[in-house]
């Protein structure tokens, strides 16, 4: 049976909130007793909704027997965990030392121009959500930015329009080659 996405997928309705925490409490039952199992699980979670909202964090917390600030601290101390509803595709522009001193910043800027939002923020229409990273490992081809599982190297500002005109055109494939470019 195929797994269904937490999304809004094309024909399909969304998975109601029960649905969703059903399929949470099914992938409990596996990590609880594995050492280490927490992190996994908030992953799996995250997964599933999206994001890791307060119910899910509640209830995570009772399977591992931990308080919930102790779960929640765990999520924000882990840069990938969300416990906001993220964009469709999530911006990460590297501000580590060579991105930033390469002009890390000023994509940055660009980018939360171009989108009219800030650092943490998600557009209005939900497509993009920006968030800072601290390095991508590329540091020779700094400045960096990604976009899902894309990385953009010497990335420009004036490239910026260019880069997200690919995300924001519907049925437009976005490939390694175009990262490179």
């Amino acid at each position: 049976m195929p797994k269904k996405c937490a999304c809004s997928c094309a024909g399909a309705s969304a998975p109601s909130e029960a649905e969703l925490m059903s399929r949470l409490e099914e992938l409990l039952v596996g990590f609880r007793e594995q050492p280490g199992g927490l992190i996994p699980a908030l992953q799996s979670a995250q997964a599933i909704f999206g994001f890791l909202p307060e119910t899910a964090l509640q209830r995570i917390a009772e399977a591992f027997d931990k308080s919930y600030s102790e779960v929640a601290g765990v999520v924000s101390f882990y840069s990938f965990f969300s416990t906001v509803p993220r964009g469709k595709h999530l911006i990460r522009v590297c501000l580590g030392t060579a991105c930033y001193v390469r002009g890390g910043g000023q994509v940055l800027e660009a980018l939360k121009k171009r989108l009219g939002i800030d650092v943490g923020q998600t557009t209005p229409d939900g497509m993009f959500s920006l968030e800072v990273a601290r390095c991508f490992g590329a540091c020779g081809l700094a400045p960096t930015l990604s976009i899902d599982d894309v990385v953009y190297k010497r990335v420009r500002p004036t490239r910026i329009p260019e880069i997200l005109e690919a995300f924001e055109t519907p049925g437009t494939t976005i490939g390694q080659e175009q990262a490179h470019a």
